[in-house]
């Protein structure tokens, strides 16, 4: 622990974030980061829905009463939880249970997009179905469950969203070509409804964990997984769903570090668009990865600004010579 962030919470700095009232939906709860993520939410005060399938770690088969099992554990810490079934794959289910969870309690404040899958393979050796099977229930189970709350949260002007992100979409790993597409995604998907959701009180960030799950249990020796436990993610994700979280974060989590990721853009070069301008793009190469003076744009448009003030330049710059 850092001396400052330490000496913060000595001197009651940071009082505990506390959910108490609010309700929150959690998918893919049934085990590792969503059960981690729901017990912390029910311990904080909140009431949680369990939603999960209980299926193996391909998604193909059911292997267990996941979502009950971690409803009994909540009730016997003296929180309040409710189990679902229902399929993130399935916009049907994703509305009823939505629905179940207004009769029951009258408000929706935080939904947690954690459910998911692999199917891990090179790209030449992947078939076209496990890339849309992949697609399917990270991003597109995504996109339902958010659109199933979206109107709620704006109605009631209170909303935490998070997607549970990769460092396999922000950064590429090997064999995962269809869990980075859909990761990164859930980025471009996060980046935008942060921007809709803003004047509503919604707010919209990812989380990008490291975590030793039934997911990533065959990708790190044993000494490295007891350090890459749940718990160590799960404090990040308390932060992006409480009432202070920002909007439009990327916060990457794992063995109790945290940090930010940003998609940033260089201040680059103007090459033109006559008949040399490929190869001036090429000569110039190390001016455009030059990372000095890199931004982070607030909106896609502010590509296209810088874009044309460039072009301007340039042309303002010919009519000097000329």
């Amino acid at each position: 622990m850092l001396p400052e962030i330490q000496q913060q919470r000595q001197a009651g700095a940071m009082p505990p974030i506390r959910l108490d009232g609010q309700v929150a939906i959690v998918t893919g709860a049934g085990g590792g980061l969503g059960r981690s993520h729901a017990i912390e939410l029910a311990r904080r005060g909140a009431k949680v829905v369990i939603n999960d399938l209980g299926v193996a770690r391909d998604g193909r088969t059911t292997v267990s009463s996941a979502a009950e099992d971690v409803v009994r554990e909540i009730q016997a810490a003296g929180g309040v939880a409710v189990a679902s079934v229902a399929s993130v794959t399935d916009g049907a289910q994703v509305l009823r249970m939505v629905e179940e969870t207004m009769d029951r309690w009258g408000r929706v404040d935080i939904l947690v997009n954690n459910a998911g899958f692999l199917r891990d393979r090179s790209f030449s050796k992947m078939s076209l179905d496990d890339f849309e099977a992949i697609l399917d229930v990270h991003l597109m189970g995504a996109v339902r469950c958010t659109k199933a709350v979206w109107d709620i949260m704006k109605g009631q002007a209170y909303g935490r969203i998070v997607m549970t992100t990769s460092s396999s979409g922000l950064y590429g790993n090997f064999g995962q070509a269809n869990y980075g597409a859909a990761k990164m995604g859930l980025v471009g998907l996060m980046q935008t409804l942060a921007q809709e959701g803003l004047k509503y009180g919604v707010h919209v960030n990812c989380l990008a964990p490291s975590a030793a799950t039934r997911m990533t249990e065959e990708l790190f020796p044993e000494d490295e997984l007891a350090l890459l436990a749940p718990g160590g993610v799960t404090p990040g994700l308390v932060y992006l769903v409480s009432a202070d979280a920002p909007t439009k974060t990327i916060l990457c989590a794992g063995a109790g570090a945290f940090a930010c990721s940003h998609v940033t853009l260089t201040e680059g070069i103007y090459a033109g668009s006559g008949p040399l301008a490929a190869e001036t793009i090429a000569l110039n190469a190390a001016a455009l990865a030059d990372r000095a003076g890199e931004v982070v744009p607030g909106t896609g448009f502010e590509q296209s600004k810088r874009e044309i003030l460039k072009a301007h330049a340039a042309l303002q710059r010919t009519r000097t010579v000329a």
